[in-house]
């Protein structure tokens, strides 16, 4: 005996707890670790992402290289309404996370103003830190160095004992 195939929107619909506007729908079928709702989509053992698939049933498609955001920061939520489109690096840094939190950060962690004149960054393969120049200059000194042109790389020399170069 052959079953038919329930349609995706309909296993979809079957497994949302609200459709109150403005509230969360929380996800009520199986989720991931992060709490994000899983769906099959029927062919096979594909799963798709329960709120690509509100999103795409209720908005339409999401636009190239763009992610859903969950505005109301609850994972499991598939309400449309809480779900913007975003690049992946806009996502990130609307999140908690430290790359999110380190950037948010006006100061170093002894008061000294992260802008233009008083930062500079250090790449290192496609990732960038920021670091305070006022700390560098003070740690510098502390550890015997004197601003030079000795050294073309980074500009300090090694100050001896007595404190000439």
């Amino acid at each position: 005996m052959v079953t038919a195939k329930v349609p995706l929107a309909d296993r979809f619909w079957a497994k949302v707890s609200t459709r109150e506007p403005g509230a969360c729908w929380p996800w009520t079928g199986a989720k991931d670790h992060w709490g994000y709702g899983k769906i099959k989509t029927g062919e096979g053992r594909a799963q798709k992402v329960a709120h690509r698939v509100a999103y795409e049933l209720l908005v339409g498609p999401i636009p190239d290289g763009l992610t859903l955001d969950h505005l109301c920061r609850n994972t499991s939520c598939v309400n449309p309404e809480h779900l913007e489109p975003v690049t992946s690096v806009e996502n990130t840094m609307r999140g908690d996370c430290i790359p999110a939190r380190n950037a948010r950060k006006e100061f170093c962690k002894h008061g000294h103003p992260f802008d233009e004149a008083n930062t500079y960054w250090e790449r290192r393969g496609v990732n960038a830190k920021r670091h305070c120049r006022a700390c560098r200059a003070s740690t510098q000194i502390k550890l015997g160095y004197s601003q030079g042109k000795v050294r073309k790389r980074s500009g300090w020399t090694k100050l001896r004992k007595d404190g000439s170069k």
